[in-house]
């Protein structure tokens, strides 16, 4: 639409920053006390989509704000480079579909060097194509980490993660809560 100049009444938003106004305005009721004790890390993948391309820093800054309330400010281990400089995880753009399971692998490396260096045991990828990639890569390389969906632990820590939707938490955090 901004290309080619065609009139609007709307502004395009991700739902991650709808999470960080709600969370400010007391909407959305999160905190991390669930991780004092157990202390716990997490870092966070930026997608290349929403980050790197579209809405850049902002939307990088609103991802930790979310991620920080959730796990806490002291459990948060954020990536070398990050933001908008954060390394692709080598799944988008159709490579994770591709067929080229081994090149993707040797790409997606990086990530995994990347994820490997937090010392995190849990990476928040926004993105599925981002959590299928590091996740295999996990897998693949050993990296013995397990990779979230955004919303799985926000609602870990807002009391309401179901039975049904523990597949992804390891054994530290698979019965927390039930």
């Amino acid at each position: 639409m901004r290309k080619f100049n065609i009139p609007h009444n709307f502004e395009f938003t991700s739902i991650i920053q709808l999470y960080a106004n709600w969370i400010r305005e007391g909407k959305l009721k999160v905190n991390s006390d669930w991780n004092r004790d157990l202390k716990i890390k997490f870092t966070v993948q930026d997608p290349c989509n929403i980050v790197r391309k579209t809405l850049r820093q902002e939307m990088a800054d609103e991802l930790r704000f979310v991620v920080k309330t959730v796990v806490g400010e002291e459990n948060f281990v954020d990536m070398v480079p990050c933001g908008v400089n954060n390394y692709c995880c080598g799944g988008g753009g159709g490579a994770l579909q591709g067929g080229f399971t081994e090149e993707r692998r040797a790409y997606g490396k990086i990530k995994f060097d990347q994820v490997m260096a937090t010392g995190a045991t849990y990476v928040i990828a926004p993105c599925h194509n981002c959590h299928s990639q590091i996740e295999d890569m996990g897998h693949h390389y050993g990296g013995g980490y397990q990779v979230l969906h955004l919303w799985t632990i926000m609602c870990l820590a807002m009391g309401i993660l179901g039975e049904n939707e523990r597949a992804y938490l390891g054994p530290d955090l698979a019965n927390y809560g039930l």
